[in-house]
């Protein structure tokens, strides 16, 4: 016995195969629609329980692909996102972004946060990490190049012609002083007027073996309140740190000495970036033999 299919006399059993496998197809596509037409929050919260399972299991790398899903998602986050988001961010020693998002979580969910005392346990490790970072002995390598190459080569040639200088110190500090002047930290940043100060601002100076920073934070009635910051030179990195957190519209510059938060930025990650790569040009010149 034989049916026609399309046009062509097949046997009855291959007749049947097909169109079974033809519902299999289809049931299949039926499936993966309901998957994907799942509403934000539904779909925000299948994420989230995703997301739980591979931290507890330890599977870092699938809870990153379940928190880049997540951060996709044109939904609320839950509160606990920041708090996986920081675990994840700490395995892969992101310390700054790991650092941001438990801040994150801690003020959200606040004490009654069922992760609050873990993530101020996680904050405080991550401190301890930049802190043995940073006082981390350097290699011969590291030491040569703070002795060949203090100033930082045609680049501080150059900031010595721009800034009229006659050393690269003065140079490197004149350009630090200019940079830190445009990227003063302001709690309203959607508009910026330069010829009115910063919220909070720095000066630095230098002298001997001590790099010389004041912190310049005013207040809604105008007035100001200063303190002044004393880092030796001697003993620690000039690999400076930096980071932006979006979260509080935020960049900072770490502390050389133990990697706590030393310079509070507005949120422009090349101003960031050059304010450290100069400071540490500073600490490396600072650290250099006079030369005979």
């Amino acid at each position: 016995m034989a049916v026609s299919f399309e046009g062509s006399r097949l046997p009855a059993w291959k007749s049947k195969g097909r169109q079974l496998a033809k519902v299999a197809i289809v049931a299949s596509a039926l499936v993966a629609g309901q998957a994907a037409a799942l509403a934000p929050e539904h779909e925000t919260r299948r994420l989230m329980l995703a997301t739980e399972e591979a931290v507890t299991a330890e599977n870092w790398g699938e809870a990153s692909e379940y928190l880049n899903r997540l951060q996709l998602l044109d939904a609320n986050k839950p509160v606990d996102y920041h708090y996986y988001r920081g675990q994840v961010m700490l395995q892969s020693s992101h310390f700054n972004e790991a650092q941001a998002a438990l801040e994150a979580y801690v003020t959200k969910a606040g004490a009654e946060g069922s992760h609050y005392q873990n993530a101020l346990k996680l904050i405080t490790g991550i401190e301890r990490a930049r802190k043995d970072k940073a006082q981390a002995p350097q290699t011969g390598e590291e030491a040569r190049v703070a002795v060949i190459e203090p100033a930082g080569g045609n680049r501080v040639a150059s900031l010595r012609r721009l800034y009229l200088a006659d050393s690269d110190r003065e140079a490197l500090v004149l350009h630090l002083n200019s940079l830190l002047g445009v990227a003063g930290w302001r709690t309203d940043q959607t508009v910026v007027r330069l010829d009115r100060p910063a919220d909070i601002e720095y000066r630095l100076s230098s002298g001997g073996d001590a790099i010389s920073i004041q912190e310049i934070r005013r207040n809604n009635s105008g007035g100001a309140t200063r303190k002044t910051a004393q880092i030796p030179v001697f003993g620690i990195n000039p690999q400076v740190e930096w980071g932006c957190e979006q979260a509080v519209a935020t960049c900072w510059v770490y502390d050389p000495r133990d990697g706590s938060r030393l310079i509070q930025l507005s949120p422009n990650r090349g101003q960031a970036e050059e304010i450290a790569q100069t400071l540490g040009k500073l600490i490396r010149n600072l650290q250099a033999p006079p030369s005979s």
